[in-house]
């Protein structure tokens, strides 16, 4: 029986060596968006080698799509996608709220690629539940315009955010998150973290499973839930818009990895008159990811 493992966070200790893992699960990305962190996710996806990815979900901001916002670096990861793809890598595209279109396309497969809305792996023996997490949102189920609206207050905040950032640093201080210190000091959001945290582990254990991992609610967390009728290790990937995290599982043991800049050899920011995909139509973003996914879609006949 494999311990769950340390529940520090762990760091990147090599700049270039890539580090071995058997699963990688990564959710909340939002590309598309202004607050997505593309460019620390593209440092942290080139320093691993996963034997298998779960993408769970939220990793295209649909709902958000209408701004034509998608800069190099945001199509830099769906390609790093597509090539894991390519390879052999196994990759598993949960859908999410704000990716919930994708959801018509469960049981999609395209070489190692599958859609999927949920997924029930084993991994040494123990029973693993992987989902989005959105299902049990009572805001997302009954009030979706509300949970809409509230995702574009969000993306400004993160925009309002970044600027008074640039202005902490200026002044020689430190970076601040606006939106986690809302979320921690309201009661309310305090309390729908914990209450949603408890029904999915209570879900868990009355399904037998040993492992319960999500995302949606960016709140990274590894710990044991433990009820009435039994424990669960629940699991939370958290978000690539402030928390910069992701679960690992290697050597029977997962681990929750926090990015950390000093490691990795930071290339010069793009200007954004060079970025030539920040202000293209929907059409034409679709039609270079279908060429990536059609070049790919090549690769693997070819392989086969």
């Amino acid at each position: 029986m494999h311990a769950l493992g340390t529940f520090a966070y762990i760091m990147n200790t090599s700049k270039n060596k890539k580090r071995k893992i058997d699963l990688l699960v990564i959710s909340d990305v939002h590309l598309g968006t202004y607050g997505c962190q593309s460019k620390a996710l593209l440092n942290y996806l080139d320093s691993i080698k996963p034997k298998a990815v779960v993408l769970n979900g939220d990793i295209i901001d649909m709902w958000q799509f209408s701004k034509r916002y998608w800069p190099k670096s945001h199509m830099k990861v769906i390609q790093k996608i597509i090539k894991w793809v390519s390879q052999g890598v196994k990759v598993h595209y949960i859908t999410g709220n704000h990716d919930e279109l994708l959801r018509k396309f469960a049981g999609f497969k395209m070489g190692s690629l599958h859609i999927e809305n949920k997924l029930i792996l084993e991994l040494d023996g123990k029973k693993t539940w992987i989902f989005h997490g959105d299902v049990f949102d009572v805001t997302m189920k009954h009030s979706k315009w509300l949970t809409k609206l509230g995702s574009h207050g969000y993306d400004m905040l993160i925009i309002i955010n970044a600027l008074c950032n640039w202005v902490s640093e200026k002044m020689g201080k430190g970076k601040i998150s606006l939106s986690k210190n809302i979320k921690n000091s309201v009661k309310q959001a305090v309390k729908f973290i914990n209450d949603f945290e408890v029904i999915t582990a209570e879900i868990a254990i009355a399904n037998g499973y040993d492992y319960v991992l999500c995302g949606h609610i960016h709140q990274p967390e590894m710990k044991t839930i433990t009820t009435q009728k039994g424990s669960v290790q629940y699991l939370n990937s958290g978000d690539w818009i402030e928390n910069l995290t992701a679960l690992e599982y290697a050597d029977g043991a997962w681990s929750l990895y926090k990015y950390n800049e000093a490691d990795f050899d930071i290339e010069p920011e793009e200007t954004e008159d060079a970025d030539d995909l920040v202000m293209m139509s929907n059409d034409k973003i679709f039609d270079k990811m279908l060429n990536d996914f059609m070049s790919a879609s090549t690769v693997l006949k070819k392989v086969s």
